[in-house]
């Protein structure tokens, strides 16, 4: 980086931006979160949303969780509705 008064440089350097640490994971993380809350109780409604932002953080963000975060969602999903109709059967 330079001044404005002339080619003299800063100190400063510029790598491009900052890489995302541990927030570059945030959806799938949310993603797997919901996954487990739907396997407990409303698995069309929790596990689903898990589904699709685990889906949104492979295709579009490219998260490294992603796939853990959609088997997870989707066991979540599955599991959740398998489970709801063995305890509604009793």
């Amino acid at each position: 980086m330079t001044t404005q008064y002339g080619n003299q440089p800063t100190g400063q350097q510029h790598n491009g931006a900052p890489t995302a640490g541990a927030s570059g994971n945030v959806f799938s993380i949310i993603a797997i979160v919901l996954g487990v809350i739907g396997f407990i109780f409303l698995p069309i409604v929790f596990a689903l949303g898990g589904l699709i932002m685990a889906i949104i953080a492979k295709t579009v963000r490219h998260e490294r969780l992603a796939t853990i975060a959609i088997v997870v969602s989707a066991i979540g999903l599955v599991g959740g509705m398998v489970l709801g109709a063995i305890v509604v059967s009793m």
